[in-house]
């Protein structure tokens, strides 16, 4: 039986890189680049949206643009920010927020 299966394998390379072992390749090269690329995007996606979600008044965040301020409201696709040292009030939407800091986290650090 493995004589029969070693030989239809061994017809189905072609000279010039036959149909088969092409097929292989190309399915081996989708599946690395799906589990190196692909699915760590994924993950770091939901990460960033439960992220988010968990964001509540007093909470610290950091933007994209590098504004570091405290959450006073929430909107549905906002947030306003009390920036310091002034303490100006601005909107800013969640999607630009890179980086939180919940109230119970600091406690904890000082």
């Amino acid at each position: 039986m493995a004589l029969v299966n070693m030989k239809f394998l061994l017809a189905l390379q072609l000279p010039g890189g036959g149909g088969f072992s092409f097929l292989i390749t190309m399915g081996l090269m989708v599946g690395v680049f799906y589990f190196l690329v692909i699915m760590p995007q994924q993950r770091r996606q939901k990460k960033w949206q439960a992220m988010l979600e968990s964001i509540k008044t007093g909470d610290r965040v950091t933007t994209t643009g590098g504004l570091r301020g405290t959450v006073v409201a929430l909107k549905d696709d906002s947030i306003h920010l009390r920036v310091p040292p002034d303490n100006l009030r601005l909107e800013v939407t969640k999607a630009s927020v890179a980086q939180l800091t919940t109230a119970d986290e600091e406690v904890k650090t000082k």
